[in-house]
């Protein structure tokens, strides 16, 4: 995983810096998924950047992802279950 990126552009440095954390994130609290979470920061910013120039307004934008978020993540745990195998590792 990429720990560090510098880009000569403010914005895209400030972009790079974003999607960078969601990776690191997701790495420190599942041990997986960065590439999926990486891919979905990216559609994220990018339609929540054509949103804003489209004129609708930022802090409605944030407020519907975190909406968004909260409703995900209950239907995840609903929908889960618990795993109860347990593998043996190969010396």
């Amino acid at each position: 995983m990429l720990k560090e990126i510098e880009l000569e552009d403010p914005y895209e440095n400030m972009g790079a810096k974003l999607v960078q954390e969601v990776a690191n994130k997701t790495n420190e609290i599942a041990g997986d998924g960065t590439t999926t979470a990486t891919v979905l920061a990216q559609a994220m910013i990018q339609e929540g950047l054509k949103n804003v120039t489209s004129g609708a307004n930022p802090v409605g934008l944030r407020q519907g992802i975190d909406k968004a978020v909260k409703v995900a993540v209950e239907a995840l745990h609903e929908n889960s279950q618990k795993v109860k195998i347990k593998m043996k590792l190969r010396k």
